[in-house]
């Protein structure tokens, strides 16, 4: 199928906060959008928490609603920019009484509920780093984290604790205190703290210390292929990349209510669930139950959400739902759709349209860039299946490794290469936690490399390709797992699909498909044969599937990424490597929702 671009209306041009992209690209400096920010007073330096909370609490939108928390069970609370204050402030006294000085790590283990945000932002307001997990990690992933860290301080809930952490405290020396969010007041394991009693016993004030843009902020974990996993890390500095991509990429505004579902575990839960929409002055939504269609639909509805920002896992999910469960829910007041994790498949972003009358816009970075760095912005045409173009500040190269210290650029519009990104923007990753080399492994020819491969077009579009080590070489072509993908994804009875390259004697690799079926549909030889004669009729027989598996459900991390290479893995037998963020097999709905970019 062709997909056309989504042609936006000269008044969404005008009326976005980046109307003009060329000329944005041409006058823009990453000193002046630092300017954008206060940094704390008397030339102290820059503190991400000061930039989210504290220099709104003393404005004139200290009693504006900053966070809007939704509980499981129907409560509801919200949040100033002046409660925050008070809150961070308390948390952060807490910490120094407890003996934690800048450059700690305090860990943080929780699902969304407020005590994390409060955790989060007190513990930068401190000048400790903060490294959040995920709440449905075991307890091994969870050890490895905290003694990898070397955290001082763990944030928890009590029955997380008692699951996942006290058969493991006696192996973390290092651990020295647990703050527990309590069900009640008997409700605090031994050996750990309650975390209301030390906020309780806090006072509202505390004066940030002064804060190098330099020092560390915060501390992501993210599993390679193979071995340990990374703790990429970042510095205060960051902030002024939130900030400014928060503005231009998710097109927000003070006066706007925005919704990020990413799971508080993973990096989009950090940079864009609290600190970009907090500096930008907005109100956030924060909601603590699990997916589930119609909730999402009322809260939309109901939230009167004017910026959404979700995972393309969760927007399958609403498609598998029925697009007439999202008319009984009209949103109106929703301007822009965002979305983020892997690439968007071309049919998600028309059903964007069909379903509340503005496609999904896509956007591409990583852990290790901080920040969005490519985007489809809201004055441009959306080009269904592309990751959009650069954002002002951030350049790009296509290149091919020649060793290990340098590369080949590619110049020829829709040559397949390594995306690569000159370093110096603000969000960028620092280093890996313990691991130099690692870290200088990552730079190759002035250039930082992302290990994603993609083409530009004549335009400046980027389009994802696959991973270096997911694209498959079969009788001289040159085949992205994605472009395979989607077009299984465009046959009726297919929820998601992912394709691996399968060694062959003659032609060196076939494309081998793994395909989830949507209700209503059952695995048999004659569907399977039906899919594979339906993606050659799209994609020609060089590159369409020579094989289709059905699963119950795809193996994917909980940022929402399918694990090619653990199926790959797994049809091989070869070893699986890090497993420690894989949702649980097969994905139901129920489950914790995944939240959305590596």
């Amino acid at each position: 199928m062709a997909w056309d671009a989504i042609r936006k209306p000269d008044e969404t041009r005008r009326a976005s906060n980046l109307p003009d992209y060329d000329a944005a690209r041409r006058r823009f400096s990453w000193a002046e959008a630092r300017r954008m920010l206060d940094g704390l007073p008397d030339g102290r330096g820059l503190n991400i928490a000061h930039e989210a909370v504290d220099r709104h609490a003393a404005g004139p939108r200290g009693g504006k609603v900053a966070l809007r928390w939704l509980g499981r069970a129907g409560t509801q609370r919200d949040y100033t920019y002046a409660d925050l204050s008070r809150l961070t402030s308390r948390f952060a006294g807490a910490l120094a009484r407890l003996g934690v000085q800048p450059g700690d790590v305090v860990a943080s283990l929780c699902a969304r509920i407020p005590e994390l945000y409060v955790a989060a932002l007190g513990t930068m307001k401190r000048g400790a780093v903060f490294s959040p997990l995920f709440s449905a990690f075991g307890p091994e992933p969870i050890h490895t984290r905290l003694e990898k860290a070397q955290a001082r301080v763990l944030v928890t809930t009590a029955p997380l604790y008692r699951r996942k952490v006290s058969e493991i405290r006696a192996r973390l020396p290092q651990l020295e205190h647990v703050l527990v969010v309590p069900g009640d007041a008997a409700d605090v394991p031994a050996g750990t703290h309650n975390l209301h009693h030390l906020l309780d016993a806090a006072d509202d004030r505390f004066v940030i210390p002064a804060t190098a843009a330099e020092s560390l902020a915060l501390l992501h974990f993210t599993s390679g292929t193979t071995g340990q996993p990374k703790g990429a890390m970042h510095v205060h500095e960051a902030v002024v990349a939130h900030h400014v991509t928060t503005r231009t990429a998710l097109d927000l505004r003070p006066d706007d209510r925005f919704w990020c579902t990413a799971d508080p575990g993973w990096v989009t839960g950090t940079s864009y669930g609290i600190i970009g929409p907090l500096t930008v002055g907005a109100t956030g939504i924060v909601d603590e139950a699990d997916f589930d269609a119609e909730r999402w639909y009322r809260i939309l509805q109901q939230e009167r959400v004017t910026v959404w920002y979700t995972a393309p896992t969760a927007i399958r999910m609403l498609m598998k739902a029925g697009v007439d469960l999202a008319r009984r829910f009209p949103a109106p007041d929703l301007r822009f759709l965002a979305s983020v994790g892997e690439p968007l498949n071309p049919e998600a972003v028309a059903w964007g349209v069909e379903a509340f009358g503005l496609p999904f816009h896509d956007n591409w970075w990583q852990t290790e860039t901080g920040g969005i760095m490519i985007a489809n912005f809201a004055s441009m045409d959306v080009r269904p299946g592309s990751m959009g173009r650069p954002l002002p500040g951030v350049e790009i190269a296509v290149v091919r490794r020649t060793g290990d210290d340098t590369v080949d650029v590619v110049t020829g519009p829709d040559e397949v290469g390594e995306l690569a990104i000159v370093p110096g923007w603000p969000s960028m990753f620092r280093g890996y936690l313990h691991d130099e080399a690692r870290y200088r492994r990552s730079f190759a020819g002035g250039y930082y490399l992302t290990g994603d491969l993609i083409r530009v077009d004549g335009d400046g579009y980027c389009w994802f390709v696959g991973r270096d080590n997911d694209v498959i070489k079969s009788s001289g072509h040159l085949i992205g797992p994605f472009e395979v993908e989607s077009a299984l994804m465009e046959h009726p009875a297919v929820a998601e699909a992912a394709v691996i390259g399968k060694p062959d004697p003659m032609a060196y690799e076939t494309v081998k498909a793994f395909v989830a079926l949507k209700p209503g549909h059952d695995a048999s030889e004659a569907l399977r044969l039906e899919l594979i004669g339906f993606a050659r009729t799209r994609l020609g027989a060089a590159v369409a599937p020579k094989d289709i598996d059905f699963l119950p459900g795809l193996p994917k991390t909980r940022s929402g990424k399918i694990m090619r290479r653990l199926l790959k893995a797994r049809e091989l037998g070869l070893p699986e490597g890090d497993l420690s963020t894989l949702e649980p097999e097969p994905a139901a709905v129920g489950t914790p929702l995944p939240g959305g970019a590596s």
